[in-house]
C-alpha cells in the first residue's frame, strides 16, 4: 500500500487470503460447536476494485455456504439496521397491548436459516458514524435488540483505507478490536491465475502478462479489467474491430492502459499462440512457423516478452487442465520446450514450472531428449 495509508493486519494477495480465511472460518465454527462462542468477525481492507467483495462471494459459493449481502452505506436511519415495528401484534395474548414487536430487515437471515453462512457488510466504513455505532452490537454479540443471526453464520466486513483518498468514516479502537483484520493487495500472478480460472478472455490475459505495469492506474483495477475483458470476449477479430475495442478500453481503463491495449492489438500480439495450439498435435504443426515469427522483433532480436507470455499461459492452462495432457499432447509439449526459438533461461524456467505441476507434465519433462536439452542450458 502507498505511503501514509492506514492499513490493518498483514498485507496478503487473494490466494493467500483465501487460505487464511478458510482457517479462521473453520476455527470459528469449531469454537461455536464446542463452546457456543459466536465467531470472531473479519474485516478485509484494500483499495477499490481489488476484488474484496468477489473473494467473499466466491468463497461462499465454492463451499456451498449461504450468503447475505448488506451495504451499510445505504442506511439512512437506524430502522434500516434493526427493523421497523409491526402495525399489528400477531399474538397480543402473549405480548400484551403495550409491547412493540419489530420485524427484521429482509437482508437478515431468518431465525431457522442456520449456517454455515456469511453475512457480508460491504464497504462498512462508508456508512455514517451513527450507523457504525449501531453495528457495534452486531459485531460483538451477533445480534441486534430486535433480531439475532442464526447459528454458524460468520460476519465479514470490507473497507477502503482511511487515507484521505476515499470518502469514509474513521473507526475507533472500540470497533476495530471487535474484528480480525487483513489487508488485501494486488499480486499479479495470483490475479492472472484467478482470471484464467474464470475463463476471462485469453487475449486480455496475454496483454496483462506482457504489460503488467498497466495495473498501476487509478481506474485500471482488477474489477475494471474483468469488466473490460468480458466486453471483448465476443469480438472475434480485435484488430478488425479496433475502433470498438478502443471505445470499450477507454470506457473501463486508464488512458495509458487503453492505449497500450490498442497497440497490443495493432501489433497482432493478441494473436499469440494459445496453449491449445501447442498441445493439440494437429494445431502444433501449423503453430511452429508462427512461433518463429513471434519470437523475432523488427530488428530480428528475440522478443522474449512474447515468448514468456506464451510459456506463462501454457503453465496456467496445464495447472487448471492437467487431464488434457495425453501422450500425443505430451509429445507436442516436449517439442515446444525444445524448440530453438526459446531462449535457454526461459526454457529452463518453463521446465521447472512443468515439473512442479506433477503428473503427466512432470513425466514428459523426464524424457531423455528433453533432459538433454535442459542440461545444455546449465
Amino acid at each position: 500500500m502507498g505511503q501514509g495509508i492506514q492499513t490493518y493486519g498483514a498485507e496478503l494477495d487473494a490466494l493467500t487470503l483465501q487460505r487464511i480465511l478458510t482457517h479462521v472460518f473453520r476455527t470459528n465454527l469449531a469454537d461455536e460447536e464446542s463452546t457456543g462462542t459466536r465467531p470472531t468477525p473479519v474485516c478485509i481492507w484494500g483499495s477499490h476494485g481489488i476484488g474484496k467483495t468477489s473473494l467473499i462471494k466466491e468463497f461462499a459459493h465454492r463451499n456451498g455456504w449461504k450468503f447475505r449481502y448488506c451495504a451499510p452505506a445505504q442506511f439512512e436511519e437506524m430502522g434500516d439496521l434493526h427493523g421497523l415495528p409491526v402495525t399489528h401484534d400477531p399474538d397480543p395474548e402473549v405480548h400484551g397491548d403495550e409491547t412493540t414487536i419489530y420485524l427484521p430487515p429482509d437482508w437478515v437471515p431468518k431465525a431457522d436459516e442456520s449456517g454455515p453462512g456469511i453475512l457480508l457488510l460491504d464497504d462498512i466504513n462508508r456508512a455514517d458514524d451513527r450507523i457504525l455505532r449501531g453495528l457495534m452490537q452486531l459485531l460483538q454479540e451477533f445480534e441486534m435488540f430486535s433480531w439475532t443471526l442464526p447459528s454458524k453464520w460468520q460476519i465479514v466486513c470490507t473497507g477502503n483505507p482511511d487515507s484521505g483518498d476515499y470518502s469514509v468514516t474513521s473507526m475507533d479502537d472500540a470497533m476495530l478490536t471487535r474484528m480480525l483484520h487483513f489487508t488485501m493487495v494486488y499480486e499479479h500472478k495470483a490475479w492472472l491465475a484467478w482470471a484464467n480460472s474464470q475463463g476471462l478472455d485469453q487475449r486480455g490475459i496475454a496483454f496483462l502478462m506482457t504489460y503488467p505495469e498497466v495495473m498501476n492506474g487509478q481506474r485500471t483495477t482488477p474489477r475494471s479489467l474483468e469488466q473490460f475483458l468480458r466486453q471483448i470476449s465476443s469480438i472475434g477479430d480485435l484488430k478488425k474491430e479496433v475502433e470498438l475495442v478502443n471505445a470499450l478500453a477507454n470506457s473501463a481503463l486508464d488512458k495509458s492502459a487503453a492505449t497500450a491495449f490498442v497497440a497490443f492489438v495493432n501489433d497482432e500480439l493478441s494473436e499469440l499462440i494459445n496453449p491449445e495450439d501447442i498441445l493439440d498435435p494437429n494445431k502444433w504443426a501449423a503453430s511452429k512457423s508462427r512461433l518463429v515469427q513471434l519470437s523475432q522483433g523488427a530488428d530480428q532480436a528475440k522478443r522474449v516478452d512474447r515468448l514468456s507470455t506464451i510459456c506463462s499461459r501454457l503453465v496456467f492452462y496445464l495447472k487448471k487442465n492437467p487431464q488434457q495432457l495425453d501422450e500425443p499432447s505430451a509429445n507436442s509439449l516436449c517439442e515446444f520446450i525444445m524448440h530453438p526459438s526459446l531462449p535457454g533461461d526461459l526454457r529452463y524456467a518453463l521446465h521447472k514450472d512443468l515439473v512442479m505441476i506433477g503428473g503427466q507434465a512432470a513425466a514428459a519433462m523426464r524424457r531423455d531428449d528433453v533432459a538433454k536439452t535442459i542440461t545444455a542450458v546449465l
